[in-house]
């Protein structure tokens, strides 16, 4: 049976030993104060306060859209080349990097799940960690995008409203945004993702930092782990076992690359009996250690 001890301290967004600041992401003056709820600017303004070039994992959701010019920016060290009217969608917790901001010119919106509305929020995935990082957009999207993005702008850089009124107009119009940037087709095509799939994705994320075992999820989905494999397979095309091990790698990452904390104890997070056997899943998985995974990110 899993059960659920550890996976509070792996998704707190912001944990001790974390470098990574909200407000790094617009590298505005903000100090220590928390970032805002819901916030939209320039690329250009961005670039002009100086962008983080380390790794960050923010608590916030980010979207980004170029008006022109072209950007590579980096999410769960994957790399995505952003073309003008396409839409990049960083979830919480995910670990994001900006690449060279001299080339292109766009909009970047950071907001808490909590301003969205409940039904929204449901309506969009927000908390979706497997959804489509890019999105691109048909051609008569584009003017419906451009409308709603312009109205967000214009609206909170405007102070005319009282300020609980403004904040509700905020809410409303980014769902209007939201609603039409999850209805996009992803620039991936992606494969049929049946329903032992999707349950078993859910509770790996749940209990990946519990239990990397495939008969510990088979048997809590009452199914067989072979089931679990050929519904994997067909889904995304690998054995469920090296889907488990995966999150963990990908969590393990996350971590190193975001945190001074010791590979030792990021283990231990993660489920591992001693830091020899994490070293060991993690080199075998990656082909490099973890300390020497961290140094090659941090050297860029």
């Amino acid at each position: 049976m899993l059960v659920n001890t550890r996976q509070d301290d792996i998704t707190g967004r912001f944990w001790e030993g974390a470098s990574e600041h909200p407000a790094e992401l617009v590298a505005e003056p903000f100090g220590t104060a928390p970032a805002p709820s819901f916030e939209i600017h320039t690329l250009a303004r961005l670039r002009a306060g100086g962008a983080p070039s380390r790794p960050f994992r923010p608590d916030r959701h980010c979207l980004v859209t170029l008006s022109s010019g072209a950007l590579r920016h980096s999410v769960d060290f994957r790399e995505h080349a952003i073309a003008p009217g396409q839409w990049l969608w960083a979830r919480p917790g995910q670990v994001q990097r900006w690449g060279a901001l001299d080339r292109a010119e766009g909009t970047v919106i950071r907001f808490a799940t909590g301003f969205l509305d409940p039904d929204t929020a449901i309506g969009v995935c927000a908390d979706d960690p497997h959804a489509p990082v890019l999105r691109a957009p048909a051609a008569e999207d584009h003017a419906l995008l451009r409308a709603a993005t312009t109205q967000l702008q214009w609206e909170h850089s405007a102070d005319r409203l009282a300020e609980d009124t403004r904040r509700q107009v905020l809410r409303h119009l980014l769902a209007v945004l939201v609603l039409r940037v999850a209805s996009l087709p992803s620039a991936a095509a992606g494969s049929e993702q049946g329903e032992v799939y999707l349950s078993f994705r859910d509770a790996v994320e749940r209990d990946f930092a519990n239990t990397r075992t495939l008969s510990d999820y088979a048997e809590a989905l009452a199914c067989s782990p072979r089931t679990l494999s050929r519904a994997t397979i067909t889904a995304v095309g690998m054995p469920a076992k090296e889907f488990i091990d995966r999150r963990v790698v990908l969590e393990a990452k996350r971590m190193l690359a975001c945190s001074a904390v010791p590979a030792a104890r990021i283990g231990d997070r993660l489920g591992f009996s001693s830091a020899t056997n994490f070293n060991k899943f993690f080199a075998q998985r990656t082909g490099t250690t973890p300390i020497a995974f961290r140094s090659q990110i941090l050297a860029g």
